[in-house]
């Protein structure tokens, strides 16, 4: 049995209420979910992206952390750094800063 997508971000916006006020869900894919979140300590609009719970349930995170711990090592002008990761109640997530703008496939589609 899966969780309904507001029971996930009603808990995980109780995990993180000091840390991150999650606003709107961005976008979500095959693996995750985006959401645009307020850091609270630093006052400025991230990216939260959370690993789906029914795939870690499944299939473990450990892709997942692969990602993040590949996020976290690759330091160029076009790509954006991680700031934060971390798991809270099962839940693993990690931060980036948010671009206002369109979305990449909305510029892939024009260009």
């Amino acid at each position: 049995m899966t969780l309904g997508a507001s029971v996930i971000t009603d808990r995980l916006s109780t995990a993180l209420h000091d840390r991150y006020r999650l606003e709107r869900e961005l976008g979500a894919g095959g693996m995750a979910t985006v959401y645009l979140a307020q850091d609270i300590k630093h006052r400025r609009k991230v990216a939260l992206k959370v690993l789906r719970p029914e795939l870690s349930a499944v299939i473990g995170a450990e892709r997942f952390l692969k990602e993040i711990e590949t996020t976290a090592n690759l330091q160029h002008p076009h790509i954006l750094p991680l700031h934060d990761s971390g798991e809270v109640q099962g839940t693993v997530f990690y931060v980036m800063p948010f671009v206002e703008g369109k979305t990449l496939r909305d510029r892939l589609d024009r260009e």
